[in-house]
């Protein structure tokens, strides 16, 4: 009886010193000083125009496509249009350096900011993915949108997920194939 009182006290006294080092350390912690420089401006929702709700995607596509094509510096441009969502792939210059990549995609979503399809457009200048927006693009215009779409992005998570060697599994040779048969033939 004797050693679960001590048990139950040394318990006890390990659970309320747990307790009182938690509370006395979150009690030391002081939150950060409001910041006191006056130039912090604040963000308001009245710089951007009201997003409009799409109702025709390919003339939304084709609108987005003109904006971006429109800034110089973008030799082409692809959109595609799912749900209230774009995604623009610029075609630009391929000497160009990627500091002026980012100026052209900076200044095509600064195009996009003030237009009411574009406000929440995605804007890419990554050659592969552009590549892969045309392709949705075509498909789209064939009257393959899900299908495509779904094509693509196997395609485009087939190039991120790495191969690793050991969990390739080698075919099994046919049966009826090779030298091997032809021998049993002529036997």
């Amino acid at each position: 009886m004797k050693l679960y009182r001590i048990i139950a006290y040394a318990t006890s006294l390990l659970v309320v010193t747990t307790l009182a080092t938690g509370i006395a350390g979150c009690g030391t912690k002081q939150s950060a000083p409001a910041p006191t420089d006056n130039r912090v401006r604040t963000l308001t929702t009245n710089d951007a125009p009201a997003k409009r709700k799409i109702d025709n995607p390919k003339k939304v596509a084709a609108h987005l496509e003109s904006l971006a094509r429109g800034v110089e510096g973008v030799k082409d441009a692809n959109c595609v249009v799912f749900g209230k969502y774009a995604i623009v792939g610029i075609d630009v210059d391929k000497k160009m350096e990627r500091s002026q990549v980012g100026t052209l995609k900076y200044a095509v979503a600064e195009a996009f900011r003030k237009d009411p399809y574009g406000i929440d457009a995605i804007v890419t200048a990554d050659l592969d993915l552009a590549q892969r927006v045309r392709e949705i693009r075509v498909d789209v215009k064939n009257g393959r949108p899900i299908s495509g779409f779904a094509e693509e992005l196997s395609d485009m998570i087939g190039r991120v997920i790495p191969q690793i060697p050991r969990n390739i599994i080698p075919p099994k040779a046919p049966e009826n194939m090779g030298t091997s048969s032809l021998n049993k033939l002529k036997k």
